[in-house]
């Protein structure tokens, strides 16, 4: 059995076992039971009362939180030849069109968190469907990543929007900021993501939707939200 530390213990001690707190007094518990000593950030878990394994239960969805969470976001657009300076200026780190799809086919290799793509490249992305589909990366028009706007995609994705879907297990996750952003701006970014979710109940659920609700600081100790 592995040895709990005794900082981790005393991180632990500070959480009061079955007890949901208000969101505000969740993120300053979250801060204090902060487990690093560089500066982490604050995460939401929503487990669902879903069927994970039933598409009509999926639950996804796309918000653009109030406040940033300081997480620098790496973004590769799928685009033709006249639209790479549009989608360069607009802050993409990777451009291209053909051969750079030809280039992940080649190496698998996927060094970025979000795709953007316009509608004309998307048959040509066929390709590269089954490495970027299961890794989360395939663009959607459902997500707002195909679009004949790059540009204004890709300052939404730099500037916060988030892209949320359940896992295999029926939760949702989320970073709602560093741990250094202030109580009330983590607090608001809650609260816009948890009614984000909330409103995208599929319809095919009909018991209770939200099961529980915790946060935790990176690597902290998991506390309960009351809502």
């Amino acid at each position: 059995m592995p040895k709990i530390s005794k900082r981790l213990k005393e991180a632990h001690s500070l959480v009061e076992a079955g007890k949901a707190y208000s969101i505000e007094e969740a993120i300053e518990l979250a801060k204090k039971t902060a487990m690093t000593k560089f500066k982490g950030s604050v995460e939401v878990h929503i487990n669902l009362s879903i069927d994970a394994k039933q598409s009509d239960q999926s639950v996804r969805g796309q918000i653009t939180l109030p406040h940033s969470t300081g997480k620098s976001v790496r973004v590769i657009a799928f685009v033709t030849a006249g639209k790479e300076d549009e989608a360069k200026k607009a802050g993409a780190d990777v451009v291209g069109g053909e051969e750079l799809i030809k280039e992940i086919q080649g190496s698998q290799k996927t060094d970025f968190d979000t795709a953007v793509a316009e509608p004309a490249m998307m048959p040509k992305l066929a390709p590269v469907a089954k490495i970027l589909g299961p890794r989360g990366l395939m663009p959607s028009p459902r997500t707002g990543t195909v679009t004949a706007d790059i540009a204004k995609a890709i300052k939404e994705i730099k500037a916060g929007r988030l892209d949320f879907k359940n896992d295999d297990t029926g939760n949702v996750h989320a970073t709602l900021g560093k741990s250094d952003l202030g109580n009330s701006e983590l607090a608001e970014n809650f609260k816009v993501f948890y009614q984000a979710v909330v409103r995208a109940k599929p319809a095919a659920v009909k018991k209770q939707y939200v099961s529980t609700v915790t946060i935790n600081s990176t690597m902290g100790p998991g506390i309960k939200v009351q809502v």
